[in-house]
């Protein structure tokens, strides 16, 4: 879908309008949706689209994923989830997951940014070294 930059510039407008402590706010992402529909400005569909975009994109950014290959103690995930909330900030919602294949340290995945600290991700750059 081509969206035009006056599309784009209203969407981004109404992601900010959102946010409520630098956190999204899901009651005013309906209430905006909302009143783009019932308003039906030029580009609407559009509008609504780039804010759906907008929305998942940030919803990805909050969430990480951490993997290791034996359980984590209490501590452990609490310290983690502190390093992690100090780094990107209140809001992320964590998730703790087994996977024996790792070997043994751990791998944590917030959107985009992939931490591979673990054994099986530094035998595999030790063989693509090679």
């Amino acid at each position: 879908m081509k969206i035009s930059k006056q599309a784009r510039r209203e969407a981004k407008s109404l992601f900010r309008a959102c946010q409520a402590n630098g956190l999204l706010d899901e009651n005013r992402v309906r209430l905006a949706v909302q009143q783009v529909i019932t308003q039906k400005p030029h580009g609407y569909l559009a509008i609504v689209w780039q804010l759906s975009r907008l929305v998942k994109l940030d919803q990805e950014r909050r969430t990480a994923k951490v993997e290791s290959a034996a359980p984590l103690t209490p501590d452990l995930q609490a310290g983690i989830r502190g390093n992690l909330t100090r780094l990107y900030g209140p809001g992320l919602n964590l998730s703790f997951g087994q996977d024996p294949t790792l070997i043994g340290g751990l791998r944590i995945q917030i959107g985009s940014d992939v931490y591979d600290g673990s054994v099986q991700g530094r035998l595999r750059s030790l063989q693509e070294s090679f």
